[in-house]
């Protein structure tokens, strides 16, 4: 079975209250179901972290290193602003996928560089609480599912 750890960074657990016209409708509890719905039908086990914290989530990912293979984050703010968590990543060698609900890149300048994009297979960015779930299937489809 394979596992990957969910990780949400800060503001994450507003969704659906905050910015709802650019983040959606969908609570990040409603995000986590369907995940775990699909992860279910494909034979993945994911581990869910959210946390408004920079060290929480370093913790987190420290103490999970031996647990999960793969990685599914969005950093929220922390994206544009953490090396730490970018160490946090190198340092428990994951394979790791970078998410975001809104196109980065159409956002403000300082929104448009990752400290985690170039150590990530790949990052999904502007297709809402479905980037999520293109992560899982292309982890799926990487272990030759």
């Amino acid at each position: 079975m394979v596992k990957i750890l969910v990780v949400n960074g800060p503001n994450l657990n507003m969704l659906s209250i905050r910015e709802p016209e650019k983040y959606g409708k969908i609570t990040l509890q409603e995000i986590e179901t369907k995940m775990k719905e699909f992860g279910l039908k494909r034979g993945l086990k994911l581990k869910f972290f959210q946390s408004n914290s920079e060290g929480a989530i370093i913790d987190f990912l420290h103490q999970n290193y031996k647990w999960g293979k793969y990685l599914i984050i969005n950093a929220g703010a922390y994206t544009h602003t953490s090396i730490a968590i970018r160490d946090a990543i190198l340092s428990a060698n994951y394979l790791t996928i970078e998410v975001h609900l809104t196109n980065i890149y159409k956002r403000e300048n300082f929104r448009q560089k990752s400290f985690i994009s170039d150590i990530a297979i790949g990052v999904i960015t502007g297709f809402g609480w479905l980037s999520y779930l293109m992560a899982l299937e292309y982890i799926y489809k990487r272990e030759g599912k």
